[in-house]
């Protein structure tokens, strides 16, 4: 450990080394079992002489704060108190305040928490099918061949390989025309949004977005001082008519809506299209769950109808792969190219090289393809174990949302509020089940009660016993 003393300034060295010290002992920052430098290195650090720090350590071990032999090195004491708290100790001002709009921000502890047994949360994978082996051996090779060249930062826009991976595939399943020029590597969904906004609005600036929606990106564009606008979702989809004029972007999960998990239909589709063409409007297209369609016609994705360069497509492998990779791209209109690139650049150069290049050969060796195969038929199955479920046990509470797409369901409460749902949601918590309030992915209105069920996260063994257990709580 490269341990700081300052003697700027000071006149009894060996007493100002002791004294700094003991308090890095004290404070917790040194441990029990931690070794000191040796007293001939920091003497040549700290440029005195190696008397100076001797006697420093000799002081400390005759207070019993350090076991020091000679020719041995000289170790933190092991039976000296637990540390006491930094906190504790010394007191920070707290003259700095963040902006206001971090207090309306909060922070959700349940996604950081430890697994519950029955796990019914939207928008996480099943872990156990990603393909750790296959994984393992290709990041292996890689960190060989970075072993044998220089290590340098890279370009903003990500990894060549990848990008044309990358655009293979959304041609290859979504239809979506795109050249390795036009992708851009990002660190997930998130960070995407966040960079096509930085690019796009300026503070003060409107975005619209369904109304229920993805909690996390309004949240982000509220963060860069933006004016989010939420527009009611229907069966259709998004209620183009109730756009709101002033909207300088508009923010979409048109394939699987998310919550709701309606999918758009083609009309509403090319009215919002033409919509945006009479505004002068962007639209940031998030092609969500698309992946896993389970029955009906895939859809075109907005950016498969666009002619006039309006939508910006966004895409990511935290559902198809795992989130921890923190791995997703952007596919923009040349017009936005360069500034994109720069808006990445700033915000965190580029994402992890030795990711980008991994996922590059997944690609191309076919292992996503086949991974992507296999997860849909797992995911097949657990859909249709919960929409049995739901049709057959809970239709006196619950009315399902019709989708064949994604790793979850919406249902809408039939009779209870937005409270007695709240009450079901923390009985089932207290039994091991977590499920989600629909109510909680509100814009600007409240939206109906309901349950969110997602069946990435719980084994397929698991989700009869869980739905029981919810179903028991809707009755006491």
């Amino acid at each position: 450990m490269e341990l700081h003393i300052s003697l700027v300034g000071r006149k009894d060295l060996s007493g100002e080394i002791y004294r700094q010290l003991r308090r890095a002992i004290l404070e917790g920052q040194l441990r029990a079992g931690d070794t000191l430098p040796p007293s001939r290195e920091l003497a040549r650090r700290l440029s005195v002489s190696r008397s100076t720090v001797t006697g420093a350590y000799d002081r400390l071990a005759g207070e019993g704060f350090v076991t020091a032999r000679v020719g041995a090195a000289t170790i933190v004491s092991e039976h000296l108190a637990p540390a006491r708290s930094r906190s504790k100790n010394r007191r920070i001002g707290d003259t700095l305040r963040a902006r206001p709009v971090w207090d309306a921000i909060p922070m959700p502890t349940v996604i950081f928490a430890q697994p519950p047994r029955f796990d019914f949360r939207s928008g996480l994978p099943d872990a156990t099918l990603f393909p750790h082996d296959a994984w393992r051996r290709l990041m292996a090779r890689q960190l060989r061949s970075e072993a044998k060249g220089a290590i340098v930062y890279d370009r903003p826009a990500g990894n060549r390989r990848l990008r044309e991976a990358i655009a293979r595939h959304i041609g290859v399943s979504r239809g979506v025309e795109a050249s390795a020029d036009d992708v851009v590597v990002t660190n997930g969904t998130q960070q995407a949004l966040d960079v096509v906004a930085r690019v796009l609005l300026s503070p003060g600036d409107h975005i619209a977005m369904e109304d229920p929606g993805y909690t996390l990106a309004r949240w982000a564009f509220t963060a860069l001082g933006l004016r989010v606008r939420g527009v009611a979702v229907d069966r259709y989809g998004l209620d183009v008519d109730a756009l709101p004029k002033q909207a300088r972007a508009v923010f979409v999960t048109p394939s699987h809506q998310y919550p709701l998990g309606v999918s758009m239909t083609l009309p509403r589709r090319l009215a919002l299209l033409a919509w945006a063409e009479r505004h002068n409007t962007a639209v940031i297209e998030d092609d969500y769950d698309s992946e896993f369609r389970f029955g009906g016609r895939p859809i075109e994705p907005l950016r498969m109808l666009d002619t006039t360069g309006r939508v910006i497509y966004i895409g990511s492998f935290s559902k198809t792969l795992l989130p921890t990779l923190r791995l997703g791209f952007i596919v923009a209109p040349p017009s936005l190219r360069e500034a994109i690139h720069k808006a990445k650049l700033v915000t965190d150069w580029h994402t992890s090289t030795t990711i980008q290049a991994v996922l590059a050969q997944f690609i191309d060796g076919g292992g996503f393809a086949r991974h992507i195969r296999k997860a849909r038929e797992v995911y097949r199955a657990r859909h249709r174990l919960i929409m049995d479920a739901l049709g057959r046990d809970f239709t006196d509470h619950l009315e399902v949302v019709p989708s064949t797409v994604g790793l979850h369901i919406a249902a809408v409460a039939r009779t209870a509020s937005a409270a007695q749902i709240g009450i079901v949601v923390r009985r089932a918590s207290d039994r091991g089940v977590v499920v989600q309030e629909l109510s909680k992915f509100g814009v600007d209105s409240p939206e109906p009660p309901g349950l969110l069920l997602g069946y990435g996260a719980i084994p397929t063994a698991r989700i009869e016993d869980g739905l029981r257990l919810l179903g028991s709580c809707f009755s006491h």
